[in-house]
């Protein structure tokens, strides 16, 4: 067994970063700038900093759908632009400047939209924010807006224009996600560049999750999402309306109803695309419904495995099957030639020195194709923050390094840098030539493309860099993508002519994105 504190990879701390990967553009507070523009609306997604030990490409996958679902409620008599501060393209606009402002405001970046917050406010233009940070920290972020929307903006932002243009705007909005999901309009998509996107086609069924982890930003104080869902019928046209051949169900979790999942795959399948979903392990309870996601196209799940730990998961409430079964469900959805890719969770109460090498092994030996890691970050107004805070084991509240990729707290069986020096081992153990083709498909027509994916998305990102910088995402991948679904293509045909994965075992071709 590797132990985190041997040398694997070389120096964990000679890490490549680009300068302009985690410092946001300077604002110029001498800027001149023209007159305010009443019906122009700018909605901005902030800079956060880039974690050198993960791929910049996770960042670049496909957008959150906030910003242009807010875009969708405007008003028509609005001009609305959509500018992310990720993308590489410099500081937002402000020639015009914009009579409005949307910000949305999430922890590790509630610095940065406080700065563009002020500098816009100072130039005359009104300030909204949105986002979970709002919601757990309202009044931290109060001071830098001119109005804050609590709970869903969907409802909130059109309430808001028209308040504006009234001139009786309010400092506060506040709306519940009880309403009605399948009211909501389809998002506003146009407002992307398609080019710096895997794919635009970010897309949502489900709200909320029959989880309820005190760990998660579910849990926050004051935020409760129902679970609700979209018919079937209005994610096939959102699906077809973006013209994307892939696209990305970015759910809590899209399994939380298994009724619900058979019907939209029943729906999903005729359009002979493919997609990707966050699904929690019990999905496997059903092995028929994995099959009927795999005939509709679904070629990776994202896999909130959490920890290998029953204890950690009891601790965490988390409903879960027990972790002795992990690796059996992870084969029923190999199996389907679905690629999982697991999400892990480092730090808990019940994690020693050796969790980063047992998990490293695990994943290998079970031949996951992609895996994501966590330190235990307790965000505001959850359970998880309010019993570190009780236990004296807060260490800051510096909150752009609530990231997931720092220790914000002290652990119980090793120190802060401890974690923070495995949190980095594992990643590169994993990012690594021999755990990449350990970790390869069994089944050899797999293996080219998975080759590909995983050292264009893992090993790439001084390649990532270019890519993002020069607007190159999209037709990049775009390729790869096509060949994922061909193949996927040729192995549902195969699979739907027999009952069983094992039948159709040598057709099998891993088709994950």
């Amino acid at each position: 067994m590797i132990a985190p504190d041997e040398p694997f990879l070389g120096s964990l701390s000679k890490r490549w970063i680009p300068r302009e990967m985690i410092t946001p553009p300077a604002l110029d507070r001498k800027q001149q700038v023209g007159p305010v523009e009443p019906h122009y609306a700018l909605l901005i997604n902030p800079f956060y900093s880039k974690d050198a030990n993960a791929s910049f490409g996770k960042h670049v996958l496909t957008p959150s759908l906030a910003l242009t679902s807010f875009a969708a409620t405007t008003p028509e008599h609005w001009r609305v632009e959509y500018w992310d501060e990720n993308l590489l393209d410099g500081r937002p606009p402000f020639r015009p400047m914009p009579g409005v402002v949307g910000i949305t405001v999430h922890l590790t970046f509630a610095r940065r939209a406080f700065e563009l917050a002020d500098w816009y406010r100072a130039r005359g233009a009104k300030v909204v924010f949105g986002g979970l940070h709002v919601l757990s920290c309202p009044d931290e972020c109060a001071p830098h807006a001119d109005a804050l929307a609590l709970g869903d903006g969907v409802q909130l932002w059109p309430r808001i224009l028209g308040d504006i243009e009234a001139n009786t705007l309010q400092s506060r909005y506040l709306a519940t996600y009880e309403n009605d999901y399948r009211e909501d309009p389809s998002p506003r998509r146009s407002l992307l560049p398609r080019r710096s996107f895997l794919t635009t086609t970010s897309l949502i069924a489900t709200r909320g999750c029959h989880n309820r982890c005190g760990f998660c930003y579910l849990a926050t104080d004051g935020l409760r999402i129902p679970y609700r869902m979209r018919h079937p019928r209005e994610v096939v046209e959102e699906f077809k309306a973006d013209d994307q051949p892939y696209a990305v169900f970015i759910d809590n979790n899209l399994g939380s109803r298994r009724d619900y999942l058979h019907s939209l795959c029943a729906a999903l399948r005729p359009l002979n695309k493919i997609w990707s979903a966050a699904v929690t392990i019990d999905v496997t309870d059903d092995p028929s419904l994995i099959r009927n996601m795999a005939l509709a196209g679904c070629t990776g799940v994202f896999v909130g495995f959490e920890s290998l730990s029953d204890d950690n998961l009891a601790d965490s409430h988390k409903k879960t099957p027990k972790t002795s079964d992990y690796a059996r469900r992870v084969r029923i959805l190999h199996d389907y030639g679905i690629q999982v890719n697991g999400s892990f969770v480092l730090g808990f109460d019940h994690d020693r020195k050796d969790v980063f090498a047992r998990t490293a092994e695990w994943i290998e030996e079970n031949r996951l194709e992609c895996a994501t890691f966590h330190i235990l970050t307790p965000y505001p107004a959850t359970p998880l923050f309010r019993q570190m805070e009780a236990q004296g084991r807060i260490l800051h509240r510096d909150w752009t390094l609530y990231d997931t990729g720092h220790a914000v707290f002290q652990p119980k069986h090793m120190t802060a840098e401890e974690l923070e020096h495995g949190y980095a081992w594992i990643y590169q153990r994993l990012f690594s030539h021999a755990s990449i083709w350990q970790r390869r498909p069994e089944q050899w027509q797999a293996i080219p493309l998975y080759l590909a994916m995983s050292y264009l998305y893992k090993r790439s990102n001084r390649f990532w860099h270019s890519l993002i910088k020069h607007h190159l995402v999209n037709p990049v991948w775009r390729p790869l993508v096509e060949m994922t679904r061909w193949r996927h293509l040729r192995y549902r045909r195969g699979l739907a002519q027999h009952a069983s994965p094992v039948a159709a075992a040598g057709q099998v071709v891993s088709a994950g994105v």
